[in-house]
């Protein structure tokens, strides 16, 4: 895909590619074109992070199991400052810096989680220096050893995502089925105040909902004096579950925050594949 620009906003047809911006930033882009509340932002493509390093030598130096090397080539890489820096001036305030493996969420490996996001960053050069960040954490022990035994080593693509933040106040992750019980006439919610990576990475423990299709609360446990969510707010994330499993043909499983003003936004969707 060499005419692809380096950078993609997500409204860009082209960012809806995993190819070019890996599985998150395609899920963003494909959400932003059906019209939901998705905050804005852009992809650094994996075309940047290719045309910033030497990927035949990086491949051999993978293949050789100098890790060391590698790591020093992608840290001297640098990010395309001016495409990045026309998108950034659009959006407002913080933003999130997430990686987006291209071979993530693929049949026979995941890799979601594996790399890095970087949380309200502030200014450019704090954007720039964590796309490098992320770029790094494609490259870790871990991330290297999944991938010798899941993928290839010859998968250097990486991509990465620049979001505005969400003034979030309480947020975490909707399944619109049961992963546990294997039941699709119910969905599970687990939630907690604040941002959503305390719940994704197990910082924090959250409350959890079970809910009916229609968003009717069916039990729950609250781990504070008061529940987290609300009735209005379970019934408002089974309506966007629903929405989101019927227009992508199957289970998601959703990130999601409402901010200080109550309004849901989502952050992230993917295929429910435990069932």
């Amino acid at each position: 895909m060499p005419d692809a620009p380096p950078v993609l906003g997500f409204g860009d047809p082209r960012c809806r590619q995993v190819a070019l911006v890996g599985g998150k930033g395609a899920s963003l882009a494909t959400m932003t074109a059906e019209d939901l509340p998705v905050p804005p932002g852009f992809v650094i493509a994996s075309t940047a992070f290719e045309a910033a390093v030497d990927t035949d030598a990086l491949r051999e130096l993978m293949r050789g199991g100098d890790l060391d090397a590698a790591r020093a080539m992608v840290a001297a890489a640098e990010p395309p400052k001016e495409p990045i820096e026309r998108h950034y001036a659009e959006l407002t305030g913080l933003v999130a810096v997430r990686s987006s493996a291209c071979a993530e969420d693929s049949e026979s490996a995941s890799y979601a989680g594996q790399q890095e996001t970087y949380l309200n960053t502030d200014g450019l050069a704090e954007v720039l220096a964590n796309v490098v960040r992320c770029w790094l954490s494609f490259f870790t022990e871990r991330a290297v050893f999944y991938r010798r035994e899941k993928g290839s080593l010859d998968d250097v693509a990486m991509a990465v995502v620049v979001q505005q933040m969400v003034d979030s106040q309480k947020s975490g992750v909707l399944f619109t089925v049961d992963p546990v019980h294997g039941r699709r006439d119910r969905m599970v919610v687990e939630a907690a105040r604040g941002l959503g990576e305390a719940v994704v990475s197990g910082e924090v423990t959250p409350d959890n909902y079970t809910l009916g299709r229609d968003g009717v609360v069916k039990k729950s446990r609250v781990v504070g004096a008061e529940r987290v969510l609300s009735d209005a707010d379970c019934a408002a994330l089974a309506g966007l579950g629903r929405r989101l499993a019927d227009l992508h043909g199957g289970p998601q499983d959703i990130e999601w925050a409402f901010d200080a003003d109550g309004r849901l936004f989502l952050l992230q969707s993917r295929p429910v594949t435990t069932i």
